[in-house]
C-alpha cells in the first residue's frame, strides 16, 4: 500500500507523458525541415523563400511580418496596416521595390491617409524621398512658378477637388518657398508618397498628371531585416530558416531537429538526448525515494522537515520583501504597475524617455484602430503603458532635421510648464530613436472642433455656458503661457482638447516659441493654420504675443457661430470666418453669425453675453496688433462676462471707431433687445476688411 502514494503515481505519470512526446516532437521537426526545404511561387515571382510565406507555404517557414498575398496579376505585402504592391524582390540585398496598392495607377483614392514604412523589420531605402500631394485646396493668389504648375483635378467620393503635388525639397528650398508653403496651407489634406530619387527629376521637369502616375507606379525601395545574419548562418550549415511561434523567435530547421542558430548547434544531438535521458531517470529515482521517505515520517517530523526545506532564511526573506516594497513606492505618481517591477528610467529635459518598443507595444504596433487624431506633423494614437497609464502617443511623420527641431522644441517647452488647462507631457523617445514619439496624458472627449462642427457635433449640443467656460479656460492657459514668455503660434479649435467634464486642455506646442524678454517681437517666417494666422505676422514677419490673441479671436467666433475657420463651401467673401465675423458685426448682422441653437433670439442673458463675446472677438481680430487687447485683458473681460458682472440694465453697446491711429471705444445706447435695433455700425480699425494670410 505504501507504493500507492499519490506523489509517486503523479511522478510516474509526468515522466510517461514527457517520454511519449519525444518521438512526436522529432517527427514534427523532420516534417518542418521537409516543408521549408522547397521554395514557393507567388503570382509572377518565382523561387521565394524565407522570410516570405503565403497561401501554399506554412507560416513557420517564414516570418509573421512577411506574409504575401498572391493574386493572378500581382503580389502584395502588408506593412504597418498598409497594403503595398510588390514590383521587384532583390533577395541578395534584402530589398523590395513596392508601391502603395491604393495609389497604383490612381492618384485620387477614396481614402486619403498617410502611411509609414519605418518599423522593426522594414525601412526606407537610401535612395527614397517624399512626394507630397495636397488635396482639396482653396484658390490662392500666391504664384506658383511658371516652370512648375503641378495642379490637377479629381473627384473623390463625388466631390470635385483642386489638388497639387510637390517634392518636399522644392517646397522647402525653392525661391518661392514661402508663397508655395502658404498656397499648400489652404489644402484640407496632404498625403506623402515615397518615390525613387531617380524619379524626382521627372516630377520637376514634367508636371503632367500622366507623368505623376508613372513616377508613383515606379515605386520605391524598402529594406528588410528578418534575422538576416542568422538565416545565412543556418543555410550555410545545411538548414532551412524558419520561425518558432511558441518562442516567437528565429529557428533553424535541420535534419535532426530545430536549433536557435544553425545545424552545427545540433551536432552530437543524439548523444545529448541519451545523456539527458539518463540524467532524467536518475533524477526520477531520487524524487521517488524522497517522496517515499517523507510519506513514511510522522506528522510532526514531516512538518519540521517541510519548514526546513521550503522556508527561506528569515534575514534574506525579509530583505527581499523590503527591497520590493521600496521599489514599488519609489514612483507614487504611477497609479498602478502591472508587472510589479519598476524599470530603470532615463530623462530628457526632465521628462521620461521611452523606448520605441515600449510605445509600439502600448499602441498594438500603432494599429489603425488606435488612431485618435491626425495633424500637420503626425498621427496620434491611444495607448496603455505597462504601469497602467492610458496615454496619447503623437507619432511624427518624418525624422528630418526640421521635424527633430520641432520635436525637441515641444519637449523643451512642455517639460517646464504646469497648468491645469495645458495638456501634460509624460515623456518622449530619444532624439536618436527610429521615430519621434511624444507621450501625453490621454484626454478622452475630443477637441473643441469635434464638438462644434466635427464628428461629435451631432451627438450632443454644447450649451452656451459650456462654450463660455471653454473660452475662459483657454484664455487662462494662453495668459499663463505669455507670462512664461511662450507664444503658442497655433491656437485653434483642433488644438483644444476637452476632458469628460468639458474642461480645457490646450495641446500641440510644435510651433511654439520661447519669447526673449528684452525684445518686442521675433522675426520669423509665418507658420500656423489657415484661418487663424495673424495678418500682421504674415505681412511683417514679426511674431508677438498679440499673434495668439488674433487666433483666439477666431476661436471666440467659432464658439458663438459653430462655423469652421475656413470653409470653401461658403460665399467667397465668407470663406474666411474672421472676415465673415468682422463684416457681420460691421453690418449689424450679428444674429446671422450666432448659432441659432444657442437661444440668441429667445434668451436675453444669452444674447447679452454672446454680444459681449462678439465685441471682444472683434477687438482681437484687428489687423494692427497694437489695437488688440492682451491675453490678461481678454481673460479679465471673459471672467466678467461669465460672472455676469457687466452692466445689465444700463449696459452699452461698444462701437469701434477709427480716429487717427487709435482705437476708441464709445458707449452708445443700451443693449439692444434684438440685433435689428443696433443703430450705430461697428467700424474696423483698418480701411480694409480683416483677412488672414490664407484667405
Amino acid at each position: 500500500m505504501q507504493l500507492l502514494n499519490p506523489s509517486i503515481i503523479f511522478s510516474f505519470l509526468i515522466t510517461a507523458i514527457i517520454l511519449n512526446q519525444i518521438p512526436t516532437s522529432c517527427a514534427d521537426n523532420v516534417q518542418q525541415y521537409k516543408k521549408c526545404s522547397s521554395s514557393f511561387d507567388c503570382a509572377n515571382f518565382k523561387n521565394l523563400s524565407y522570410p516570405f510565406w503565403g497561401p501554399n507555404r506554412p507560416q513557420y517557414c517564414g516570418h509573421p511580418s512577411f506574409e504575401l498575398q498572391c493574386k493572378d496579376e500581382f503580389s502584395s505585402i502588408t506593412i504597418m496596416s498598409q497594403s503595398y504592391r510588390i514590383l521587384e524582390v532583390i533577395d541578395s540585398d534584402h530589398r523590395l521595390k513596392v508601391v502603395r496598392t491604393d495609389y497604383w495607377d490612381n492618384i485620387c483614392p477614396n481614402n486619403l491617409k498617410n502611411t509609414t514604412i519605418g518599423s522593426t523589420f522594414f525601412d526606407y531605402g537610401s535612395d527614397t524621398q517624399n512626394l507630397t500631394i495636397y488635396y482639396d485646396c482653396l484658390y490662392s493668389p500666391f504664384p506658383i512658378p511658371d516652370s512648375f504648375s503641378p495642379q490637377f483635378n479629381c473627384s473623390i467620393n463625388g466631390t470635385q477637388m483642386v489638388n497639387y503635388f510637390m517634392l518636399e525639397s522644392v517646397l522647402e528650398n525653392g525661391e518661392d518657398s514661402v508663397s508655395l508653403s502658404e498656397t499648400m496651407g489652404t489644402c484640407k489634406s496632404r498625403v506623402m508618397i515615397p518615390i525613387l530619387d531617380s524619379e524626382a527629376e521627372r516630377v520637376v521637369t514634367n508636371s503632367s498628371v500622366e507623368n505623376l502616375k508613372d513616377v508613383i507606379d515606379n515605386g520605391f525601395e524598402v529594406e528588410w531585416s528578418a534575422n538576416n545574419s542568422l538565416c545565412h548562418e543556418c543555410q550555410s550549415s545545411g538548414g532551412h530558416c524558419g520561425y518558432d511561434p511558441s518562442s516567437k523567435d528565429f529557428t533553424c530547421f535541420c535534419k535532426d531537429g530545430s536549433f536557435p542558430h544553425s545545424c552545427r548547434s545540433g551536432k552530437n544531438s543524439n548523444t545529448g538526448i541519451i545523456i539527458g535521458a539518463v540524467a532524467g531517470v536518475a533524477a526520477l529515482v531520487c524524487i521517488l525515494g524522497a517522496c517515499f521517505l517523507v510519506w513514511r515520517r510522522k506528522k510532526k517530523a514531516e512538518k519540521s522537515r517541510s519548514i526546513d526545506v521550503f522556508m527561506p532564511p528569515s534575514s534574506s526573506g525579509t530583505g527581499t520583501l523590503t527591497s520590493t516594497t521600496n521599489s514599488s513606492q519609489s514612483i507614487p505618481s504611477y497609479p498602478s504597475s502591472k508587472s510589479g517591477r519598476v524599470p530603470q528610467q532615463s530623462f530628457y529635459f526632465g521628462v521620461q524617455v521611452f523606448t520605441y518598443e515600449e510605445l509600439e507595444e502600448a499602441t498594438d504596433n500603432f494599429h489603425t484602430t488606435k488612431e485618435i487624431g491626425e495633424g500637420g506633423f503626425g498621427t496620434v494614437y491611444k495607448g496603455e503603458l505597462k504601469d497602467g497609464r492610458v496615454v496619447a502617443v503623437k507619432r511624427h511623420y518624418e525624422s528630418n532635421f526640421k521635424r527633430v527641431e520641432q520635436f525637441m522644441n515641444e519637449v523643451k517647452i512642455l517639460a517646464h510648464l504646469r497648468h491645469k488647462n495645458l495638456v501634460t507631457l509624460f515623456g518622449c523617445t530619444s532624439r536618436s530613436s527610429r521615430e519621434l514619439l511624444l507621450v501625453y496624458e490621454y484626454i478622452p472627449n475630443g477637441t473643441v472642433a469635434d464638438h462644434l462642427h466635427g464628428k461629435r457635433s451631432s451627438s450632443a449640443m454644447i450649451t452656451w455656458p459650456l462654450r463660455l467656460n471653454i473660452a475662459v479656460e483657454t484664455a487662462e492657459a494662453l495668459a499663463y503661457l505669455h507670462k512664461k514668455d511662450v507664444i503658442h503660434r497655433d491656437v485653434k479649435s483642433n488644438n483644444i482638447l476637452l476632458d469628460e467634464k468639458f474642461h480645457v486642455k490646450v495641446a500641440d506646442f510644435g510651433l511654439s516659441r520661447l519669447f526673449p524678454t528684452d525684445v518686442t517681437h521675433v522675426s520669423t517666417a509665418p507658420q500656423g493654420t489657415p484661418g487663424y494666422v495673424d495678418p500682421e505676422y504674415y505681412q511683417c514677419y514679426q511674431l508677438t504675443d498679440k499673434s495668439d490673441v488674433y487666433s483666439f479671436g477666431v476661436l471666440l467666433v467659432e464658439l458663438i457661430s459653430s462655423l469652421q475657420a475656413v470653409d470653401i463651401t461658403r460665399h467667397r467673401n465668407d470663406v474666411n470666418l474672421a472676415n465673415m465675423a468682422v463684416n457681420k458685426i460691421q453690418s449689424q448682422e450679428l444674429n446671422e453669425l450666432v448659432d441659432p441653437e444657442l437661444g440668441y433670439e429667445k434668451d436675453d442673458s444669452v444674447r447679452r453675453m454672446t454680444t459681449a463675446v462678439a465685441e471682444l472677438a472683434f477687438r482681437c481680430l484687428q489687423q494692427q496688433k497694437d489695437m488688440r487687447p492682451s491675453m490678461d485683458e481678454v481673460l479679465e473681460i471673459l471672467n466678467a462676462i461669465k460672472s455676469d458682472e457687466l452692466e445689465t440694465q444700463d449696459s452699452k453697446v461698444l462701437d469701434v471707431v477709427v480716429r487717427t491711429d487709435e482705437l476708441v471705444l464709445l458707449k452708445k445706447g443700451p443693449y439692444p433687445t434684438s440685433p435689428d435695433s443696433v443703430a450705430d455700425k461697428w467700424v474696423s480699425g483698418s480701411s480694409t476688411s480683416t483677412t488672414t494670410s490664407y484667405s
